[in-house]
């Protein structure tokens, strides 16, 4: 039988934190915590407000990693790159999980308090639209969404006009000796991506010989977790919202799940999932 030691006996423990930083200073929990201000009485509305920003939190370090693993690719150091996808997909993992905590909120909870939301919604998350930036799909229109704030739109537009992380794959594949057409290799980088048959030929190749291209085959399968991570995220952001609110319009203005079920047939890397066919 084990026996317990007394607390006391961890000598070594700091306590006396007058001129020294604690834990909480530096995680600035006295702002973050104090940060989930209730605008109704209701007992879930807590709920609500922590679940999208932890979320936001997420999409933070995501875009984080993202921009490191563009940077990395373009200075062809693929092994770093592979590090950051990787934490990115297991970071959107716990985004998906968060779901299953707010479809505890019923239909009867949220309508107590979703009038106070007036017209603020989860489709004016400026961090989701820089991720759908990065990935490659751009949409012009949102960005008069954040008209209001100057500084956050300029920032919207840099990303906007940058190119994205499809963009420094296919720029691998040239580095890497793969022909790919004009029009791919310089193309407009504020139009969505669309597919081409010289990008899918390459990846072909990478596939067919994955020894020879070990490198580039890696990066395509990160890509591909990085999709369908993003696909489950936006599946069960549907479904919960049906759960929750049914075929209700969105507080934003957005058709709610409907405009859900659309976005679901966005691709962003189209010839690695097309070319599983052909293999």
């Amino acid at each position: 039988m084990v026996k317990k030691q007394p607390a006391d006996t961890e000598k070594s423990i700091h306590t006396d934190f007058r001129e020294n930083m604690t834990y909480g200073e530096y995680l600035q929990l006295d702002q973050i915590l104090s940060s989930q201000n209730r605008l109704s009485d209701h007992h879930d509305e807590m709920l609500f407000i922590i679940i999208h920003q932890v979320s936001e939190l997420w999409m933070k370090l995501i875009l984080h990693e993202l921009h490191s693993a563009i940077d990395a690719l373009k200075k062809e150091e693929l092994q770093t790159a592979f590090k950051q996808l990787a934490r990115v997909s297991k970071t959107q993992s716990q985004i998906i999980q968060a779901w299953d905590v707010l479809s505890t909120l019923t239909p009867s909870e949220y309508m107590e308090f979703r009038d106070k939301l007036g017209q603020a919604s989860g489709f004016q998350s400026f961090q989701y639209r820089m991720i759908e930036f990065a990935l490659g799909y751009k949409t012009p229109h949102v960005l008069k969404i954040y008209e209001k704030d100057p500084e956050l739109q300029a920032e919207l537009k840099k990303a906007y006009t940058s190119e994205g992380l499809y963009d420094v794959a296919i720029q691998a594949l040239v580095k890497a000796g793969f022909v790919i057409d004009e029009e791919i290799v310089n193309r407009d980088w504020t139009k969505p991506y669309v597919k081409n048959e010289s990008v899918k030929a390459a990846w072909l190749a990478v596939y067919r010989d994955n020894r020879r291209y070990w490198d580039l085959y890696q990066l395509a399968e990160k890509l591909v977790d990085i999709e369908d991570w993003l696909q489950q995220w936006r599946f069960r952001h549907m479904k919960t919202v049906e759960r929750i609110i049914g075929f209700k319009q969105g507080t934003g203005g957005s058709s709610g799940v409907h405009y859900l079920r659309k976005v679901l047939d966005q691709q962003f890397f189209p010839e690695l999932w097309d070319l599983r066919t052909e293999i």
